[in-house]
């Protein structure tokens, strides 16, 4: 929850901004989607509750592609639809008797009891108290402050701004935002339109850096969160952070580096080198004075975290969560008191929490009425996957991940609908010897790969709202980086995810 991409989670709650006419008419779609599956005869083999659960997952499906709803109030909407269809369902362990509305909202809120949203909200107030201090501000300024004033330098400095903030503040849109300003002010400096190449090269790489380093580091996103939650949940086993950052770590540096490229060849910038720009980010970096006591004890703690994190399984037993809601708990404690609660609160997006827990909640669902598995079957069966290789389940599904992202405009919400889906597909697969732990967590990997369209992430849309480029050069771009993605994904998958045995 575009905390973290997601995303906020994630990804952050994106409030729909269409015309209330056309709204309406995007949640009768969702609605007559709902009906269509209730009508439909229930399948052998799939309890009644299934079979409503899909119904429930159909609705979702199109209310989070087609924005009907706001991310926080369709998760409401999905609670009340599980709280009644499958109150008013058998139970599956006992089909004489009905499940009961309160049985079955509790399983509507059950994602809330899931360590993965405590990890997520902790890591909203993170971001929000790097937000509160300038902190993050402080850092990105600080290194671009150090690259020099060629343009191609600029963007090197942008990347590794984006890569640095990624492991300090676990929210992409958080990120992002914080980056655009100080990125348009670059653009002001060196005296360039904001519709030249150069402005627009530099919003598409910000945007997309966070997109990569997504990928890259566990925190960094609201949508990892999820395929946690629904590993621990289904295997009964964690990923640590470092175990994710040595899987995922290379996937994300071969793509910073070709996304370089590939921005300079298709965007090329007019100058080579424009005077201004350093002195411009200097000026910046003045202007927020000294260094506050605030934002050291902010920095303490979240090296600290970082380190926690990185030797979890190592030096310790302490689980990613729980050290992240401990760093909280010090931001607010007299003495530290980075941040008040007053100003965390205005600055948190609830919604996104909300989000998370019944995506969590929805995906745990459909595992459980076995609506998930039935699911899986048929797909198992359309796509040959019953006695795949690792490799073919990699390819099929991975390319499914990417086309069917094209329609959604959260990684959150992609996540809590596919990735049940895909723990039951690798479930059902008779092939041995595949890993389906590690399996799950690539195709997690995937589910990041918002590169082709602006509304397929939040923060490309923050970097869009500053209009230095069309959506056509985010496509265009954004096209080849999601070849080279899954071309690389493949050649990992080949060689560096098999010897770490992940598949």
């Amino acid at each position: 929850m575009t905390a973290m991409s997601d995303s906020a989670a994630s990804t952050p709650v994106a409030v729909a901004t269409h015309p209330t006419e056309p709204l309406r008419w995007r949640l009768a779609l969702a609605l007559l989607a709902l009906a269509a599956v209730l009508l439909l005869p229930t399948p052998a083999g799939l309890p009644v509750a299934g079979h409503r659960m899909l119904a429930i997952l159909a609705f979702a499906v199109v209310v989070w592609i087609t924005e009907a709803l706001d991310y926080a109030v369709s998760a409401v909407v999905i609670a009340a639809l599980m709280a009644f269809l499958l109150g008013l369902s058998p139970d599956p362990a006992n089909p004489k008797a009905l499940m009961g509305t309160s049985r079955a909202l509790g399983i509507a809120f059950s994602g809330f009891a899931n360590t993965a949203l405590a990890l997520v909200a902790a890591a909203l107030f993170l971001a929000a108290a790097m937000t509160v201090t300038g902190l993050d501000r402080r850092i990105a300024l600080s290194i671009l402050a150090r690259v020099g004033t060629k343009t191609s330098s600029v963007v090197i400095g942008s990347m590794i701004v984006g890569i640095v903030l990624a492991f300090m503040v676990p929210s992409t849109t958080a990120r992002v935002s914080c980056l655009v300003p100080i990125m348009m002010g670059i653009v002001a400096a060196f005296g360039v339109s904001k519709k030249s190449a150069f402005a627009g090269m530099l919003l598409i790489t910000t945007a997309q850096t966070a997109s990569i380093w997504n990928v890259g580091i566990k925190t960094a996103a609201a949508q990892n969160m999820v395929a946690v939650g629904f590993i621990e949940k289904q295997f009964g086993k964690t990923i640590t952070w470092l175990d994710w950052l040595i899987a995922a770590g290379p996937f994300a540096l071969i793509m910073t580096v070709a996304l370089y490229f590939v921005m300079i060849w298709m965007m090329p910038p007019e100058e080579r080198e424009v005077p201004g720009g350093a002195k411009a980010v200097r000026d910046s970096l003045d202007a927020l004075g000294p260094i506050s006591g605030a934002e050291v004890r902010l920095l303490i703690i979240s090296l600290s975290l970082i380190a926690l994190w990185a030797t979890e399984g190592v030096l310790h037993r302490f689980d990613t969560s729980s050290t992240t809601v401990a760093a909280i708990a010090l931001l607010f404690l007299p003495g530290v008191a980075v941040m008040s609660w007053k100003k965390a609160q205005a600055v948190i997006p609830w919604g996104t929490i909300v989000l998370f827990g019944i995506g969590i909640s929805l995906g745990t669902a459909l595992l459980s009425t076995r609506a998930a598995p039935w699911l899986a079957d048929l797909v198992v069966m359309q796509f040959g996957l019953k006695q795949a290789t690792a490799m073919f389940i990699l390819a099929v599904m991975g390319l499914f991940l990417i086309v069917i992202h094209l329609g959604f405009a959260s990684a959150t919400a992609l996540a809590s609908a596919m990735i049940p889906i895909v723990i039951a597909v690798l479930q059902n697969v008779t092939t041995p010897g595949i890993n389906q732990m590690g399996m799950t967590m690539l195709m997690q990997f995937v589910v990041s790969f918002g590169f082709i369209l602006v509304v397929n992430a939040p923060q490309n849309m923050v970097a869009y709202g500053t209009e230095t480029f069309e959506a056509k050069d985010f496509v265009r771009t954004g096209l080849v980086m999601t070849v080279i993605a899954y071309a690389l994904v493949l050649a990992l998958g080949a060689t560096y995810w098999r010897w770490l045995e992940y598949m």
